[in-house]
């Protein structure tokens, strides 16, 4: 796929304002060892971060009823990662910080109504799993390890999923208008956080 198609796909599939730099899948495979560990880590804080939001918000019943089940499917991804991991023989080693994920969440508004915090919250989590997605679906298609194509492959489908869950739960809780509105700046914000982070082969934001 080329860099125009790669765009095109972007921005059709995700709504993403910007696609990550073509020159990101060629160092990511020189460094799959590290790219796992940080994506064993991204899941397991996916999965933490539903927990967190059925707590935090326990008369949300609907947030509840979607959510639950992404625990479970986010678990489930960091215990097929943590396999495919024994299976090259990779120790899960210590956690990375997440320079993408900490901009994003200082870009968070604060104040306004419970149901707005709760939108910036879902906001968050869906531009995280929608980039993931996009970069799963780099892997998927442009590494030479076939066995992590299809692996890779399997993932961005689900994630695909979750990026469309959590919208669905700001328009629950918030108005169209306002969803609509909010989620345009946060892509926007989110290509400025891509356009000035260093391209790195070791993580997987």
């Amino acid at each position: 796929m080329n860099t125009e198609q790669r765009n095109n796909a972007t921005k059709t599939m995700l709504g993403l304002k910007l696609p990550t730099d073509p020159r990101w899948v060629n160092v990511a495979e020189k460094n799959i060892a590290e790219i796992l560990i940080d994506h064993a880590y991204c899941e397991q804080k996916a999965a933490s971060s539903c927990i967190s939001l059925i707590i935090q918000y326990p008369e949300k019943e609907k947030l509840r009823e979607v959510l639950m089940p992404v625990v479970s499917e986010e678990w489930a991804h960091f215990r097929m990662v943590l396999k495919e991991m024994n299976t090259r023989g990779i120790e899960l080693g210590p956690q990375r910080r997440d320079e993408y994920v900490h901009l994003l969440y200082n870009s968070m508004r604060h104040g306004g109504t419970r149901d707005q915090q709760l939108g910036e919250r879902l906001f968050l989590n869906a531009l995280i799993e929608a980039r993931s997605c996009e970069r799963f679906r780099i892997l998927s298609q442009e590494i030479s390890d076939e066995s992590l194509r299809d692996f890779y492959h399997e993932l961005m489908i689900s994630e695909a999923g979750h990026y469309v869950n959590f919208i669905d739960l700001a328009k629950e809780y918030l108005s169209a208008e306002y969803v609509k509105t909010r989620w345009e700046e946060w892509l926007e914000t989110e290509a400025e956080v891509i356009r000035n982070l260093e391209v790195r082969g070791d993580r997987v934001h």
